[in-house]
């Protein structure tokens, strides 16, 4: 079960990087949550729906993908501990790269629940005046 843990956890990381929703949803339990750990902006719970969305809003906010490498993967039960760095080009052009460590659980093969960690001022910085802008385009356009 472990190396089928791992399998849907690294299919997760890689679609959410790309931007890939449809391929992130096949990944979570419909009652999934994250929870971006520290006091940044971009920090908080994120329930299913929103993981969706954000994860569809990165394949404009960050054309690249999060480029993730993979430095540990670690998983016992249903526990997935995954260290990686992301090393991406925004949309507008600046480098974007911060280190992550993210603990998944797990239930019946599917994300139940994720604890992220990463620089929250990074990404307050970087990331969060691009999700506005690629909302605002999105609510302007529909």
């Amino acid at each position: 079960m472990s190396e089928q843990n791992k399998g849907v956890v690294i299919t997760f990381i890689k679609a959410f990087s790309d931007g890939d929703a449809e391929t992130a949803k096949t990944c979570l339990a419909q009652d999934a949550l994250t929870v971006a750990k520290g006091f940044g902006k971009l920090s908080g719970p994120r329930p299913y729906e929103l993981i969706i969305a954000t994860t569809a809003t990165f394949k404009d906010a960050i054309p690249t993908g999060l480029q993730p490498e993979f430095l540990t993967v670690t998983a016992e039960g249903d526990r997935v501990v995954v260290e990686f760095e992301g090393n991406a080009t925004l949309a507008n052009g600046n480098d974007y790269c911060n280190q992550y460590c993210m603990v998944f659980t797990l239930e019946n093969g599917l994300i139940k629940l994720v604890n992220e960690y990463y620089c929250t001022i990074l990404a307050d910085d970087r990331i969060l005046p691009l999700l506005a802008g690629v909302e605002a385009q999105r609510k302007a356009a529909g």
